[in-house]
């Protein structure tokens, strides 16, 4: 059976007790509403195990989505340096509990506020509500950053600067549709390209030699 993330237990249970309030009540159609919500949360927040690969210099994804973007840039806010962009976004199917892509110590975490157009958007990333985590490694500083989307309003960060992270440990979820950007060493290999489906923890997306 799949663990719960922790953050969805107010939403579970404050549907179940609607749900049950309701029935007592009468109102048949509001507590099976309540009901197919109390469903659908226990499986949003839904947080399974995954089979983290023990293969030396590599990428795990951080989320679990379709890849949307994959693009060469000059990251100038944090890392300042020339970086590989993937973002990944994830549906309401998705799970969306976020872990780390490899081992590293927490520099610094931003929590940016903005709007909330939808994640699907390349200028959501730096447009919509966003939280920024930069990653002491071996490889140099990695950024990854947690976007709410349009019905994502919220992401959670668990982790806070001075903590170290294991390659696909968790840190943080994004409640609802949200997208998440991490950007590589400029001289990874890629190993996933746009429309492919990536698993957090287990799917390697890059390689540095």
């Amino acid at each position: 059976m799949n663990a719960l993330a922790p953050e969805g237990y107010p939403f579970i249970i404050a549907f179940s007790i609607i749900t049950v309030f309701t029935y007592i009540i009468g109102n048949i159609w509001i507590a099976l509403l309540s009901f197919i919500l109390t469903a659908f949360m226990l499986y949003f927040f839904r947080d399974p195990e995954r089979q983290i690969p023990d293969v030396e210099n590599i990428f795990v994804s951080p989320a679990d989505g379709k890849v949307i973007l994959i693009k060469n840039i000059f990251e100038d806010q944090h890392l300042k340096t020339d970086a590989i962009e993937i973002s990944i976004f994830m549906s309401p199917f998705n799970v969306h509990v976020n872990r780390a892509p490899c081992d590293g110590k927490i520099k610094n975490v931003q929590h940016n506020k903005g709007k909330f157009m939808t994640a699907y958007k390349d200028e959501a990333s730096f447009k919509n509500e966003n939280i920024e985590m930069t990653l002491e490694t071996k490889y140099g500083d990695i950024l990854v950053r947690q976007v709410a989307g349009y019905v994502a309003r919220r992401a959670v960060c668990r982790a806070k600067a001075g903590d170290s992270l294991r390659r696909g440990e968790r840190y943080g979820i994004i409640k609802f549709s949200s997208r998440l950007d991490v950007y590589l060493p400029k001289d990874t290999e890629l190993k996933v390209k746009l429309g492919d489906r990536v698993k957090a923890g287990e799917t390697v997306i890059g390689i540095i030699k």
